[in-house]
């Protein structure tokens, strides 16, 4: 896939906010002193009077936010993973999705691939806690196109969301003309019979490189996006499991609480079979260059095809 164009889900975020603004003249964005980084500095630049830096106190960015929700605006709260799911917990729980207000989150830098930043800063817990508020919509796009289509439909839904985006550059998948999103809804990437794989965000591509794979060497793997973690496109992976009888989920975040146990939550209640879970194995992480990083912790094409034969 080394010819396929890569980009930043954080730079779709940026760009597709400069999109709605003209449609949604109530949206207004929220950073905490990191818009170079989350790429809101690209809605400061075309509506600075629309955009609002809260300084590093997200938990008050939060408040804010929530504020703006009640008197009638679509704020777009902005800052990294760790803060803005992490940091800022109570605030989102107890101010945000308890009385259910109109806020978008926009969580950028997290997972395994912030890289150098370190262990402190890659955020692989944010799912399992933003999955855990009642009414909270979580969408973990994969590349660009669904990035941007993943903040179109979140200004369009009434209601919390918690979106989030990467640092690293992720491969373009998916192709704009056709591509439809459609919140809860997942996305079959290949069809196959002998196992499902089921992955999400920055892992997708790497699921649909190691389907090639195995299917080079007589092994039909199918490939499902789970782009929208809750609710989950139960329905596709019940029919995924009764028609495949295995799955195996790949996720740039913990093995614990995250897409694989959305997923394993989903099929024992409904088709027991046998998950195998490949994310981060109840461990922090440490600085180092993004990509030797993710081969390090199994988040590559060459382990997802590693653990699949040896499921199979």
């Amino acid at each position: 896939m080394a010819d396929v164009k890569k980009k930043a889900t954080r730079e779709s975020y940026g760009e597709a906010l400069v999109e709605l603004a003209e449609q949604y003249p109530d949206l207004v964005v929220l950073d905490a002193d990191l818009a170079a980084a989350t790429k809101t500095g690209i809605f400061k630049k075309a509506y600075p009077d629309r955009f609002f830096d809260c300084g590093i106190a997200e938990e008050n960015m939060m408040g804010v936010a929530a504020g703006l929700a009640t008197a009638g605006m679509l704020p777009f709260a902005s800052t990294f993973a760790m803060f803005a799911a992490g940091r800022a917990y109570e605030i989102v729980r107890n101010s945000i999705g308890y009385p259910h207000l109109n806020v978008k989150i926009g969580a950028t830098h997290a997972g395994i691939s912030v890289g150098e930043d370190g262990a402190t800063h890659q955020c692989c817990e944010d799912i399992a806690l933003m999955r855990t508020i009642p009414g909270m919509t979580v969408i973990v796009p994969s590349d660009d196109v669904e990035a941007k289509a993943a903040v179109r439909a979140a200004a369009a839904m009434e209601g919390p969301v918690y979106m989030r985006f990467g640092r690293l550059a992720a491969p373009i998948l998916n192709d704009p003309e056709t591509y439809q999103f459609e919140i809860g809804k997942g996305i079959t990437m290949r069809d196959g019979k002998d196992i499902t794989i089921v992955a999400s965000g920055l892992m997708v591509a790497e699921a649909v490189q190691a389907a090639e794979t195995l299917a080079a060497e007589g092994i039909d793997a199918r490939v499902i996006n789970i782009h929208t973690i809750k609710p989950l496109d139960e329905e596709l992976i019940v029919r995924a499991a009764k028609e495949t009888g295995r799955i195996v989920t790949v996720e740039e975040h913990s093995i614990i609480g995250g897409l694989g146990s959305a997923v394993c939550d989903c099929v024992s209640a409904k088709c027991p079979v046998q998950v195998t879970k490949i994310g981060v194995n109840d461990e922090f992480g440490h600085s180092g260059p993004a990509v030797d990083l993710l081969k390090q912790f199994g988040l590559s094409a060459e382990n997802i095809v590693s653990v699949v034969k040896s499921v199979l």
